[in-house]
């Protein structure tokens, strides 16, 4: 799992955001913070409290499967 802290030009204040390594989006802050630092270091306490193992799969880096070339 990952906590990444983004903002957005209409919203320019910090939030973070608890992804799986598929990409998922697990949990995002409703609250904002002032900086950078406070935003993953709220988004890491979250983290640790969720005691989640992540079983995801990574997706493959083009999009598709192989398997097709598998059969020739």
């Amino acid at each position: 799992m990952h906590v990444l802290a983004f903002s957005t030009p209409s919203r320019p204040e910090w939030r973070w955001r608890i992804v799986n390594y598929a990409g998922d989006v697990i949990e995002e802050s409703r609250t904002s913070f002032p900086t950078i630092a406070r935003a993953v270091s709220a988004g890491g306490e979250r983290l640790a409290s969720l005691n989640i193992v992540d079983r995801s799969t990574r997706p493959t880096p083009y999009g598709r499967s192989t398997a097709f070339l598998r059969s020739r």
